[in-house]
């Protein structure tokens, strides 16, 4: 068995839908389907039961998912301890600025206990840069949230948050329960500015062009809807100041949480800190 082969059937299995794990994966579907297919002949069990609402695991199927799991895990954990002792264990991790969110301290702390050898650089980044630094060069992986323009990197979804608008507590509009984005329409708007990444500024305006202060950073943003009565954005769960309060937005789709990396870059540090970064996200 190749640690490849095991690397699609976990996709898979994790995924329960072959669509779903390909697009996971960044490739077709077809291929998937033979390398599968292939597994379970090689292995003389049937791993999968399919339909058209997607797949099952079958009892083989769910035995082989927690050895490869295992073997998957120790293969990174060997490429890493290879890195270290080729003198390559720093790893450059871009962040936007916003230090809130738990998923992050459970990755960080998850991080030292598998990997205490290796160095980890952080570079905090504005909101201008939804990549945190990655198309620069400046780090080997970023934390951030999409959608922001994805050529030539790979992107890990790690959480989808649902998304409310941020207003001052006295706003008529707060005691909402829930809002839609045209119960905001002609309200002023933070902007980012001229320059930012197209998907990524429509997103944070509710796809409409906006009149508002312009802002590169959380505390901007808050600070504008304090002192300006702006409309902000923010996940829902995120902790705001008194003065503050987050009414979901019923009809904005939810903030996704990802990993990105360039394409194509086989540094072993990155597939471990996604593969650990996977499940502290989703604890």
């Amino acid at each position: 068995m190749e640690l490849r082969t095991l690397r699609y059937f976990v996709a898979v299995a994790e995924e329960r839908h072959f669509g779903r794990a390909a697009a996971r994966l960044h490739m077709s579907q077809p291929p998937l389907s033979r390398a599968i297919k292939h597994l379970e002949t090689d292995l003389g069990a049937t791993l999968l039961h399919r339909s058209a609402a997607g797949v099952a695991l079958t009892p083989a199927g769910a035995a082989l998912l927690d050895a490869a799991r295992t073997l998957l895990d120790q293969a990174d954990h060997v490429r890493v301890r290879v890195a270290a002792a080729a003198g390559a264990a720093t790893i450059t991790v871009g962040i936007l600025a916003d230090g809130s969110d738990p998923g992050a301290g459970r990755l960080a702390a998850a991080y030292r206990r598998r990997h205490p050898g290796v160095e980890v650089r952080i570079r905090e980044t504005e909101l201008t840069d939804p990549t945190c630094g990655l198309r620069a060069g400046l780090v080997d992986v970023a934390l951030a949230r999409g959608p922001f323009d994805e050529t030539g990197l790979t992107v890990h979804e790690l959480r989808a948050d649902p998304v409310g608008a941020v207003l001052r507590v006295d706003d008529p509009l707060a005691r909402r329960e829930d809002l839609r984005l045209a119960d905001l329409a002609g309200r002023r708007w933070f902007r980012f500015p001229d320059g930012t990444d197209p998907l990524w500024r429509s997103y944070w305006s509710g796809g409409e062009p906006r009149e508002g202060p312009v802002v590169r950073a959380v505390q901007e943003c808050l600070q504008a809807v304090l002192w300006n009565g702006t409309v902000g954005m923010a996940p829902l769960g995120h902790h705001l100041p008194g003065e503050l309060a987050v009414v979901p937005l019923t009809d904005m789709a939810p903030s996704r949480v990802v990993a990105a990396w360039k394409q194509g870059d086989a540094n072993p540090l990155i597939r471990s800190f996604v593969q650990i970064a996977t499940a502290a996200y989703r604890a």
